[in-house]
């Protein structure tokens, strides 16, 4: 039942994930592609990878990568900048296009606390919070 209803949540969010991102994916100069788009999102998942661990994460070559970087570098929605631990590896971060084009807000994750605050006790809501550390921590 609880592996149920997870799997429901996590699809629905993974559903309303991908409307919000291919409603501002555009066919016009400039834009992102959808592949695009999705390592843009991986980028700021990640914070400020090195282009190698950008790679690892998404389980392809380090040319692959470089690639993918250098055209959302070259279309602004990336920044390449040396690593403050060691000046010769390349850490890439999300410009500021990328938060013009992407909500890194999440209003429906908003809109369904203030609900679940008015339906259930504080100390349900700290259980609930609980459990959701513990599936993060689970995830690492």
């Amino acid at each position: 039942m609880v592996y149920q209803k997870l799997k429901t949540l996590y699809e629905k969010v993974r559903l309303k994930h991908y409307r919000d991102l291919f409603s501002r994916v555009k066919e016009r100069d400039g834009s992102l592609s959808a592949t695009e788009a999705y390592a843009a999102d991986v980028i700021y998942l990640l914070g400020s990878p090195t282009v190698s661990s950008f790679a690892e994460t998404l389980g392809i070559s380090q040319p692959n990568a470089t690639y993918k970087i250098n055209n959302l570098v070259a279309k602004g929605y990336a920044v390449r900048s040396a690593s403050d631990a060691d000046r010769r590896e390349c850490r890439v971060s999300v410009g500021d296009r990328f938060f013009s084009y992407y909500n890194t807000d999440y209003p429906f994750i908003a809109e369904s606390v203030e609900k679940l605050q008015a339906i259930y006790t504080p100390q349900e809501l700290a259980l609930l919070e609980r459990m959701l550390d513990d599936m993060c921590r689970f995830m690492d």
